[in-house]
Order: structure tokens, then sequence, then C-alpha cells
């Protein structure tokens, strides 16, 4: 099990006690220092069931200085993710990453039942 997470954020250090606490274990991965690449995105995205913009940070600084939610209705899935795979900042944090599942920010009620 892979937890990719910003060590500042804390919605990400919510999760990481979270999986501590329930003696999950996981390896980690800090977001900024080793940002996921456009393979591995489209892997997850593709297995997660989840919409493409659910990987997008929609409230960090980055997604709002390049005006993102008027320019992503335009973009196709592929620019979406080589654009994802440019800054980890831009990626929703936490993710789950595991053999079966990926789960893409923390909500612990939905952790908690998938776990």
């Amino acid at each position: 099990m892979l937890l990719i997470y910003y060590p500042k954020c804390s919605t990400c250090k919510k999760a990481k006690k979270f999986l501590e606490e329930n003696k999950v274990s996981f390896e980690e991965r800090d977001i900024k220092l080793q940002n996921p690449n456009y393979e591995e995105l489209k892997k997850w995205y593709e297995k997660s069931g989840y919409p493409l913009k659910k990987f997008f940070n929609t409230s960090g600084l980055l997604y709002k200085e390049m005006n993102l939610k008027e320019k992503l209705n335009n973009m196709s899935e592929e620019e979406k993710l080589k654009l994802l795979s440019t800054d980890g900042m831009l990626v929703k944090r936490p993710l789950l990453i595991t053999e079966d599942m990926v789960l893409c920010g923390f909500r612990e009620n939905e952790w908690k039942n998938l776990l």
C-alpha cells in the first residue's frame, strides 16, 4: 500500500495518523519531492473509477493561478493527465494506492469501510 501525501497538508496528516492508528502498513511518498508521472496517474485514474477531475487539487493555489476551473473543460483526458504529472501541487491528496483500488482525498468513513 502506498500513501502519496504532502507532509505540510493537515488532511494528509490526518490520513497518515488514521492508517497508523489502524495498524495499516504502508509506504509513504512525498508528492512534492516525487510527483506521480503520467503512466502512474493514468493507471491510478483507470483503477479508481473516479472522474479525472477528482484527481485535481481544486483548492490549491496553483490550480487557481492557472485558472484550471475554466481550462479543464476544453482539455482531453491525455492533456489533463500530462498536466497533473507536471507538478504534485496540482494533484488531489492524499492518494492511497493498493493493488485493488485507489482512494483520492481523505474521508475517514470511506477509508474505514474500504480498508
